[in-house]
């Protein structure tokens, strides 16, 4: 039996890649409503019919920029989970937010990931499809933490609060500021 080679990315499956690479920076830098679909395309080099082609509109690309964020946090709290140093809810869970922490501030080589986040909470609160890309994003990802982490419904509750509010911290830079209120904040939390 032969051993089996990797499979080719089609031109297509190339392009919508690029696409989606370059949506989103854009989107991370300029929301859902600041970017449009030219610019994904100049920034691509493809032209925007071809961008129509692989996304049916813009709503759509914005969708699989989110579905494709919550992919690189669970990778992330995947890997972190394996390599945590004991099974307890507990190191689990903070093993996760450790690597978490790293993702969303940039140390782990997309700095893009926390804006795109806070830009598709933004979008959801006007664009249905968007608000259910994020439901279905958080849907996932709160019962992985939950089974991977054996952690109770206040454990993993107080896990996705953290995080929200590491967005926080991290979005206003509040770790560069030396102030009674900044402090309060970040007490306790580590940023990289």
């Amino acid at each position: 039996m032969k051993p089996e080679r990797p499979r080719q990315l089609s031109t297509a499956e190339e392009r919508r890649a690029t696409v989606l690479r370059t949506a989103i920076g854009a989107f991370a830098a300029r929301g859902y409503f600041g970017t449009t679909t030219t610019e994904v395309a100049k920034a691509a080099g493809i032209s925007q019919a071809y961008v129509y082609r692989l996304f049916p509109n813009k709503e759509s690309l914005f969708v699989a920029v989110v579905e494709h964020s919550f992919v690189q946090v669970r990778a992330s709290l995947e890997q972190a989970a394996a390599e945590a140093r004991g099974s307890a809810p507990e190191v689990v869970l903070s093993a996760m937010g450790e690597s978490y922490a790293r993702l969303i501030s940039g140390s782990e080589g997309d700095s893009d990931l926390m804006l795109v986040q806070l830009q598709a909470q933004a979008a959801s609160t006007s664009e249905p499809a968007v608000r259910e890309a994020v439901r279905q994003g958080y849907a996932r990802l709160v019962e992985y933490v939950r089974g991977a982490s054996g952690g109770s419904e206040r454990q993993v509750q107080e896990f996705f609060a953290l995080g929200t509010l590491c967005h926080l911290i991290v979005s206003m830079g509040a770790g560069e500021v030396d102030a009674p209120w900044s402090r309060t904040l970040s007490a306790g939390i580590r940023h990289y």
